[in-house]
């Protein structure tokens, strides 16, 4: 297993200028001197640190597809280190801020824009256009989505898109219909309680807590969660989307408010149609299979309610290279070579989502023996020509943007506070978040 946390102590050349850090992700100006070659040391030896958040089946297998590239290139070996979600991006804040930062590190769609902006990502464009760093097989709106400001900050490592999973054993008992891709919001809403009624389980999760089902409707309807770096919607846009799901929990499409909290918990293991609570969850396609290993039903997978072009292919997170390493051109091939490589696909499956290289995404899923990863790709396969384009990578502030919806939707949940009120309670703490 790997190493405890830390990371090796960099050279001279790379400490940071005195009194210049100003806040946590503040990137030393030093950085600034560095050249674009690579340093090695004088045996021809070179160390990349390596720092990523996930369980230890994760860390197994990016150990052996790390260990797989050093026996390929026995010069270049990694300080691997990891740990959990919780508190990694405290950690990555910490490190970006002294002389401490990993070569390479994994971030997501919540933190890119932040890095990326202060400078802490390195543009890998001129990679990306000598081929250097080949995303010919990666769907376009997949890799676009790593794009900041016009610079490449990351590379996707997985995909996957907003998926309404739904319990197919408890339909299909009570000779229900099942959800369809492509059904209106309305349509699904007056599904859920028909369904609910007949199986005695409420039809479905509200989902007016769920910044990517709220996305996805915004952008059915013209607007955009984000437009330039500043919020896409109106408070009346909240509202509207707020009232929508108060007429879903009146008429007794959604469970009380107090299991549509348990609901809003990220925990895959608590989602309602997991439990029992619920016959559909708003979640990311990529989760079928741990939803599936966590109930004896079978579950399927479609589209959220609306136009479907209003999805796009999410980049389920990405490998970024630190601006200040001294080795930019090695970790940019480590990248090439975790994205394109057929044994390292083989020894990485579907564990940060699927494949990114189309290619390799087919091998790892044709070998697979698991339906619900079957189901999973199935899915993300039919949805390739359905897909709208991706939006702008969100902005800086967008990790508090998602937690103050839970927090305002919840205060319409349950009744403390109108759709009106739990909207503006919202509209004005997303302002202040993405202003800051």
């Amino acid at each position: 297993m790997t190493a405890p946390m830390s990371f090796p102590h960099r050279p001279t050349r790379r400490r940071l200028l005195a009194g210049v850090v100003a806040g946590m992700l503040a990137l030393p100006l030093a950085l600034g001197a560095c050249g674009d070659g690579d340093d090695a040391a004088g045996d021809g030896k070179v160390e990349l640190s390596f720092f990523w958040w996930g369980g230890e089946a994760r860390a197994e297998l990016t150990t052996k597809a790390l260990d797989l590239y050093t026996s390929k290139h026995p010069n270049v070996t990694f300080k691997k280190t990891w740990q959990a979600n919780q508190g990694y991006f405290d950690k990555l804040a910490t490190l970006t801020a002294g002389d401490d930062a990993p070569d390479i590190f994994q971030i997501d769609d919540n933190f890119l824009s932040e890095y990326a902006t202060r400078n802490v990502t390195l543009d890998l464009t001129s990679y990306q256009n000598s081929g250097k760093l080949d995303l010919t097989k990666f769907p376009e709106g997949l890799w676009k989505y790593g794009v900041v400001d016009g610079k490449l900050a990351g590379m996707a490592m997985g995909e996957n898109t907003q998926g309404l999973v739904f319990n197919k054993t408890k339909l299909e008992a009570a000779k229900q219909p099942l959800p369809a891709t492509g059904m209106s919001w309305e349509d699904f809403i007056a599904w859920a309680k028909t369904s609910g009624a007949a199986t005695k389980v409420p039809g479905t999760q509200d989902p007016s807590a769920d910044y990517k089902a709220f996305w996805v409707w915004l952008r059915q309807n013209n607007k955009d969660l984000y437009k330039d770096g500043q919020l896409g919607f109106t408070k009346e846009d909240v509202t509207a989307w707020f009232d929508l799901w108060k007429g879903a929990r009146d008429g007794k499409a959604t469970p009380t408010a107090d299991v549509i909290h348990e609901g809003n918990a990220t925990d895959v293991t608590k989602q309602l149609v997991v439990t029992g609570k619920a016959l559909t969850s708003w979640v990311w396609a990529n989760q079928m299979p741990e939803l599936q290993k966590n109930t004896k039903d079978e579950l399927g997978v479609v589209a959220y309610p609306g136009n479907p072009s209003a999805q796009w292919p999410r980049a389920s997170m990405y490998f970024s290279v630190f601006r200040g390493t001294e080795h930019k051109d090695i970790a940019a091939d480590v990248l090439n070579f975790l994205a394109n490589d057929p044994e390292a696909g083989k020894i990485l499956g579907t564990d940060r989502g699927l494949p990114s290289n189309l290619d390799i995404r087919k091998s790892v899923t044709e070998n697979t023996d698991n339906p619900a990863m079957k189901v999973s790709v199935a899915f993300e396969d039919e949805m390739q020509s359905k897909f709208g384009p991706a939006p702008a990578v969100p902005p800086k502030g967008h990790s508090t943007v998602r937690s103050e919806l839970i927090k305002a939707a919840e205060e319409a949940q349950y009744g403390r506070a109108t759709s009106a009120e739990a909207a503006e309670q919202f509209f004005a703490a997303s302002q202040a978040a993405i202003a800051r």
